[in-house]
C-alpha cells in the first residue's frame, strides 16, 4: 500500500503515525489533505536505521551524531539540513527535515519491509488529540480512515522530543519523554530558540479535544466544577486524586500522580472526557517539574495557551 502511494497508520512508541512513502510527494500530500494540515507544517521522516540518514540529510552535525547514538532508536526527532532531493511537501518549504528512528517493533518491521523512509505525522485531524490506539485512528477519521496496522497501545503516549541541530547549535523545539537534562548530558547547554524552524506541534493551539479545556489549581478544582454543576451544566475533570464528593453532573478521572503513567494515559483520558457530553474539561494543573514538562506543554496547547518547549525555567 505504501509503495502504491496509499496511506497507512501504524504504531510507534510515542503515538500512532499516519504514514506515506516519504519519497512520493503526491502520497505525502494525501496526508495533508486527510488531516487538514497546513502545507507549511513539516512532517517527520521515519527510518529503520540511522545508516539511511544520508538519503534525507545533506550533513549530520556532531551534536546530532551524539544524540542519535544515545537516543536512537527512540522517541527523539532531529531537525537537520535536508538533502537536495527531499521534496518541500515533506519539509513545509523549509531547508531542514525532521527525521526519527522509532523503537516500536511493529514500526521497525514495517520500515524494514518497506525499505525506505515513511513520512508520518500523528494519525489524527490537524490540531486534535493524537491517537495512542488503533481504534483512536478509526474514530478520528470515520469512513475516511486509512488502513491501520494495529500494534496495541503506544507505550509512551506523547509525541517525540524534537531537537534542531542547525547552524552549529542544538535547540529544543518540543519537549517529550527525553528531557532537557538528558539532552544536555549529551551535547551540553542547548541554544535559545532564536530563529528556530517550524516543527510539528509548535502551534499555540494543538493536541486539543473538541470540548474546551481549562487548567485549574488543585485547591480551586472542586469549587470550579461546582460552578458548572450549579448551573445544571455537565463538567468533566481530569485530576490527580479522587473527588472529595461526587456530583450528579460531574465526570471525574483520577489520573494519579506518577508522571510517566499520567503522560501515557493523557490523550486516552482526554478522549474519554471529550465523549462525556460536558461543556468544559477542567484539568488539575500538573507539577512544574522537569519530568512533567511535556505534559504541561501539551495541556497548555490543548487550552490554546501555547506551549513551553523553549522555556528553560519550565524545564
Amino acid at each position: 500500500m505504501l509503495r502504491a502511494g496509499r496511506l497507512v497508520a501504524f504504531p510507534t512508541e510515542t503515538v500512532y503515525g499516519l504514514g506515506a512513502n516519504a519519497a512520493d510527494a503526491a502520497a505525502v500530500a494525501r496526508i495533508f489533505a486527510l488531516k487538514g494540515r497546513p502545507a507549511d507544517h513539516p512532517v517527520i521522516v521515519h527510518l529503520d536505521n540511522p545508516r539511511y540518514l544520508h538519503r534525507w540529510v545533506r550533513e549530520i552535525p556532531p551534536a546530532a551524531e551524539r544524540l542519535a547514538a544515545r537516543f536512537w532508536p527512540g522517541p527523539l526527532t532531529l531537525i537537520l539540513p535536508k538533502a537536495a532531493e527531499v521534496d518541500e511537501v515533506v519539509t513545509g518549504g523549509q531547508d531542514s527535515v525532521g527525521v526519527r528512528v522509532p523503537s516500536h517493533p511493529v514500526a521497525q518491521q514495517l520500515l524494514t519491509a518497506f525499505g525506505g523512509g515513511i513520512a508520518a505525522p500523528s494519525a489524527n485531524r490537524y490540531g486534535r488529540l493524537s491517537p495512542t490506539r488503533a481504534e483512536h485512528v478509526r474514530e478520528e477519521f470515520g469512513d475516511a480512515a486509512p488502513f491501520v496496522l494495529d500494534g496495541g497501545e503506544s507505550p509512551i503516549g506523547l509525541e517525540s522530543t524534537i531537537v534542531a541541530c542547525l547552524d552549529g547549535t542544538a535547540r529544543l523545539l518540543r519537549p517529550g519523554q527525553i528531557t532537557r537534562s538528558q539532552l544536555t548530558e549529551v551535547v551540553g547547554e542547548l541554544a535559545e530558540a532564536g530563529d528556530a524552524p517550524r516543527a510539528p506541534g509548535d502551534r499555540s493551539v494543538h493536541y486539543a479535544p473538541l470540548t474546551p479545556v481549562e487548567l485549574v489549581a488543585l485547591d480551586e478544582l472542586e469549587a470550579r466544577a461546582g460552578e458548572f454543576a450549579a448551573r445544571g451544566e455537565k463538567v468533566a475533570v481530569l485530576a490527580m486524586r479522587a473527588p472529595l464528593r461526587a456530583r450528579r453532573l460531574m465526570t471525574w478521572i483520577n489520573a494519579g500522580r506518577k508522571a510517566e503513567s499520567y503522560a501515557h494515559d493523557l490523550y486516552s483520558n482526554l478522549r474519554a472526557l471529550d465523549r462525556a457530553g460536558c461543556v468544559r474539561i477542567l484539568v488539575q494543573t500538573p507539577p512544574q517539574e522537569e519530568r512533567w514538562t511535556a505534559v504541561n506543554d501539551r495541556l497548555l496547547r490543548a487550552c490554546g495557551l501555547g506551549g513551553c518547549p523553549h522555556d528553560p525555567e519550565a524545564d
